[in-house]
């Protein structure tokens, strides 16, 4: 049995659920997401609930993973998700312009980053922090994997771009082994 599985869904006021099995829709807001799950998960809507079922024999370990794609789609819709990424190297800049990020990273050229629908960002004009604000958790965990990927945090003097509350693990250098 899934613990996580097991558990229900609190869905809010405002959120609409629509179950075409397998194709799931959660509206509120101005926000739709839709997602289409294995053909043996079934979800059961009972009240202010939701609940994920357990499927058939040989799938077990989508019921938890199911569970949990369902509860990121009505906590998204409700009030949604957000991932800030902090900077830190001499002279780089990000600067916000509709659904174009552009930064300044060391290159040669500067970097100018499509972000996809549905996801926003807000750019401090002190700090340079990138805060990104979307309510699909996958499409906005992998859009900040591919800003930070662009300047990856080095071990050695901790430059480049980072989640917020993320640790580097700092090396010493060549004079500092002995």
């Amino acid at each position: 049995m899934s613990r996580i599985g097991k558990m229900p869904i609190a869905v809010p006021k405002g959120v609409k659920v629509d179950w075409q099995a397998p194709l799931l829709t959660v509206t509120g807001g101005k926000t739709v997401l839709s997602r289409r799950l294995h053909p043996s998960i079934k979800v059961e809507l009972a009240g202010e609930t939701l609940k994920v079922l357990p499927p058939d024999e040989g799938h077990g370990a989508l019921w938890g993973l199911s569970r949990t794609l369902v509860s990121n789609m009505v906590v998204g819709v409700s009030t949604g998700f957000t991932k800030v990424l902090e900077m830190t190297g001499v002279g780089w800049r990000a600067e916000a312009e509709g659904q174009t990020l552009k930064l300044s990273l060391g290159f040669s050229h500067p970097v100018n980053i499509k972000l996809p629908q549905g996801i926003s960002v807000q750019v401090d004009p002190k700090t340079y922090r990138i805060t990104l604000t979307g309510a699909d958790r996958e499409i906005l965990g992998e859009t900040a994997a591919k800003i930070r990927a662009l300047r990856k945090p080095e071990p050695y003097k901790g430059k480049g771009i980072r989640y917020e509350g993320e640790r580097i693990i700092r090396k010493v250098g060549k004079a500092g082994g002995k």
